[in-house]
């Protein structure tokens, strides 16, 4: 029997079947129903960031095996995502911090290695998972007193999108360590950084002096 080659039927893969549900109106709650479907797979994950998408790689950090989370193919996935623009990157490398770098041992202590790293981005990770361990109310590591000469020393010169995630961890030090609220707030009238910012009604601005005062003020109501 000859078999036709024109005839014959491609069966979509895996991750075909998954890309077809995806579009613009795909929310980050639906990308979570679809990862728990999944679990994990390293696998179809790397087989989802090839196809350069935003939202597809939002879900292929979901189903990524942490295990694999090397700093060299971290190294890729930061390299991968400067050809998103400033706000895209920012939230994949975000999203990869809270779903995944912060679930384990080894990849907390790559984290923790990143404050002088060449990548922005991964500078930017340092700073906000030190900001993290405080407004998620865990224990924050001894190391207040060092974060804040580091704050001081350097926060003028850094990137914006570092810049920014400085300011936080100096905003929520501020809020739970009384003893270094002065300081803080110093800080932020020193540099200036986002004085005259204009946020939405009910979010809390980033100046140090009024970021502190609402939100520590927030919590002695609590």
């Amino acid at each position: 029997m000859i078999e036709n080659k024109g005839t014959e039927i491609k069966t979509p893969s895996k991750a075909e079947n998954i890309l077809a549900q995806i579009n613009s109106k795909t929310k980050l709650g639906d990308l979570r129903k679809i990862a728990k479907d999944i679990k994990k797979d390293h696998e179809l994950a790397m087989e989802l960031w090839s196809t350069e998408a935003y939202l597809p790689r939002l879900l292929a950090i979901l189903i990524m095996d942490k295990k694999n989370l090397s700093q060299d193919v971290l190294n890729k996935l930061d390299q991968d995502m400067q050809t998103h623009t400033f706000d895209e990157r920012n939230n994949l490398m975000d999203w990869l911090m809270a779903n995944q770098l912060s679930k384990d041992k080894k990849t907390i202590a790559l984290m923790e290695s990143w404050e002088n790293s060449s990548s922005a981005l991964q500078r930017r990770t340092f700073w906000y998972y030190q900001a993290r361990l405080r407004w998620t109310g865990q224990t924050p590591p001894d190391n207040t007193e060092y974060l804040l000469s580091a704050l001081e020393a350097n926060i003028t010169q850094e990137e914006p999108e570092v810049q920014r995630a400085m300011n936080f961890t100096a905003g929520w030090i501020g809020v739970y360590d009384e003893k270094q609220r002065a300081r803080c707030i110093t800080l932020g009238e020193k540099t200036g950084l986002y004085k005259h910012e204009k946020v939405a009604k009910g979010c809390t601005p980033s100046y140090l002096p009024k970021f502190i005062a609402i939100e520590a003020n927030k919590r002695q109501k609590n």
